[in-house]
């Protein structure tokens, strides 16, 4: 089930490619739905994404593409109902698992990954605690590579698409690329989620929402324990 924004977004998207073919800008989304940031926006999609109502074509700018209506409004479906499975989605976060249709075929296999506690995506907490318990995830949200899984605390990633209460896929591995969400140790005592940036002889630790200030180390104070490659979110 839709929330009422979720759906108003949903519908206007669907009406403006079929005017004009063109998907309507971030700006024009918000003010349809009257809404006071884009972040707002970016939820929105995030969260019809996860639910397999549309899709965001990588590498476009402004690329929408509506796969499905409410079903009250596709009889296509022939009255399946949704079943929450992993299904793999490219995005801004790289793989964010989202919801598909129960059509009666066989589950893939899974990959058993160790959650090892929480992570902050806002003030810095402890470093990373051992393994508490285990996920099963499909393989192809993973690719090759040991990974782990963190659970997100904090509101510092808001504008990636990140919440408290989310879990993120981390694959392990100490550099990371200029722009990368890594999971990075400061001082070998606090594991933070954050945009890593290199300045210089310095590395800075971005945040995604503006009411946190980007910090800034030495190179001999941040260890990049590993780099941000999925996503999964309860409701």
């Amino acid at each position: 089930m839709l929330t009422r924004k979720q759906h108003e977004l949903l519908m206007f998207v669907h009406e403006r490619m079929k005017e004009s073919g063109i998907p309507p800008s971030f700006d024009e989304m918000k003010d349809a739905l009257d809404l006071k940031s884009k972040s707002g926006i970016h939820r929105l999609i995030t969260a019809l994404e996860e639910r397999g109502f549309i899709r965001r074509l990588p590498n476009r700018a402004r690329a929408l593409e509506v796969i499905k209506l409410p079903d009250s409004m596709n009889p296509s479906l022939g009255g399946r109902k949704a079943k929450f499975e992993p299904s793999v989605i490219e995005g801004d976060l790289g793989k964010v698992a989202k919801p598909t249709i129960d059509t009666g075929q066989r589950s893939e296999p899974v990959v058993n990954i160790p959650v090892m506690g929480r992570i902050a995506a806002g003030t810095p907490i402890e470093a990373i605690q051992n393994h508490s318990h285990t996920l099963a995830i499909p393989p192809q949200m993973l690719g090759p590579g040991e990974h782990f899984a963190l659970e997100v605390r904090g509101d510092s990633m808001i504008d990636a698409g990140i919440f408290d209460g989310d879990t993120v896929l981390i694959h392990k591995q100490n550099t990371a690329s200029n722009g990368e969400i890594v999971v990075a140790l400061v001082d070998d005592e606090e594991a933070t989620l954050k945009r890593l940036r290199r300045k210089g002889n310095s590395i800075a630790l971005e945040a995604a929402n503006p009411a946190y200030e980007t910090r800034i180390f030495g190179p001999d104070r941040v260890a990049v324990q590993g780099k941000l490659v999925g996503l999964l979110r309860k409701y």
